[in-house]
């Protein structure tokens, strides 16, 4: 397991959306989130979130130009980390992240790793309840989260 956990805005809302919030904490303990990512959340987040910065501004500002200011602040503060899981589901952004060697899941993969540790029995209740968001969740998408579950 990672030292320090980052969570992007995206992850926070879906599980906030379908009522598993405490999911992070539950699986992670503290989670890290930047000033930009709890802005754009816009709600109280549990104590159990501390709000982080990067340090050296420059990556976020050079970031910024191609993401969003959450996503840039997440890559920038996870540069900084040695040992760290940034969870975001972004596709530019991933890439990013990945070409920069930082280590990435998404929600899903949360999702997943909280199915295989033994919190959730299956994780189609839970699919079906991001049906009824805004997620994107594609019929693919949805298939190989079900498969790299054991579910299928």
């Amino acid at each position: 397991m990672q030292k320090v956990i980052i969570s992007d805005t995206s992850c926070i809302i879906l599980l906030d959306k379908i009522g598993e919030l405490k999911l992070l904490h539950t699986l992670f303990g503290q989670v890290n989130v930047t000033k930009e990512i709890a802005d754009e959340f816009k709600k109280d987040l549990p104590d159990w979130f501390t709000i982080v910065n990067p340090i050296n501004k420059t990556y976020q500002k050079i970031l910024e130009a191609s993401l969003d200011k959450g996503e840039s602040s997440a890559i920038a503060f996870a540069i900084e980390q040695k040992d760290c899981l940034l969870i975001i589901d972004d596709y530019k952004g991933r890439k990013y992240a990945e070409q920069l060697g930082i280590k990435i899941t998404g929600t899903l993969g949360v999702i997943i790793y909280a199915k295989l540790s033994g919190h959730f029995e299956s994780v189609k209740p839970l699919l079906e309840r991001i049906k009824m968001t805004n997620f994107r969740l594609t019929p693919e998408l949805e298939r190989r989260t079900l498969e790299k579950s054991g579910e299928v």
